[in-house]
């Protein structure tokens, strides 16, 4: 399950997802569109996860959603497929968010998530007496030309994790706020490494 990045939409981010070597062999790729939908500048159909205003009853919106579209594409799957199938939730940006929400706040329990230019989001840090799913192993990605998930926030993620035990790598790429095919190759060996 793959999120796009503020000011992309579901096929963006479907293409940068089925790019990463050997996934389209072995992973089936689901793509969603975030619920807030507007035009860009050139009158492209992009969308955004949230904004500050009622993040709270977003982020429950956006969770159930993709509960829901989770639960639709296990529906689909035919019959003799391993049941629960392995999801990895998958965030580019504002993206690498909800893939965080959905691993850790949703119903379907994940396999990994992979986070590529975007940091845990902070309700996650604090909820009270834990999340309804346990946390799952955790890639972050980071360009080494990053300006907005800086490195002291790429540090105040892998310290968090570390410290609740979570397995997790930080894979650092020469690039910036984008994917670029050295850290599509190391999503790829990481997805992998799953089994």
């Amino acid at each position: 399950m793959v999120f796009h990045g503020y000011k992309q939409n579901a096929d963006d981010a479907i293409e940068a997802a089925r790019s990463i070597p050997g996934v389209s062999a072995a992973w089936r790729v689901v793509s969603v569109q975030a619920l807030h939908r507007f035009y860009s500048s050139g009158q492209k159909v992009v969308a955004s996860w949230m904004t500050k205003q009622d993040r709270d009853e977003t982020i429950e919106d956006n969770v159930a959603y993709v509960d829901r579209v989770v639960r639709e594409e296990i529906d689909r799957l035919p019959a003799g497929s391993p049941h629960p199938p392995a999801i990895v939730f998958m965030g580019f940006s504002q993206g690498a968010s909800m893939a965080y929400r959905a691993a850790v706040l949703g119903r379907h329990p994940a396999r990994g998530v992979i986070a590529l230019a975007g940091d845990i989001p902070p309700e996650l840090k604090v909820v009270p007496g834990g999340h309804p799913q346990p946390w799952p192993p955790v890639l972050i990605g980071v360009g080494t030309k990053e300006t907005f998930f800086t490195p002291e926030r790429v540090a105040e993620d892998a310290a968090f994790l570390a410290a609740r035990g979570v397995a997790h790598e930080v894979y650092r790429f020469d690039g910036g706020h984008e994917w670029t095919d050295e850290f599509r190759n190391a999503a790829g060996r990481w997805l992998a490494g799953l089994g």
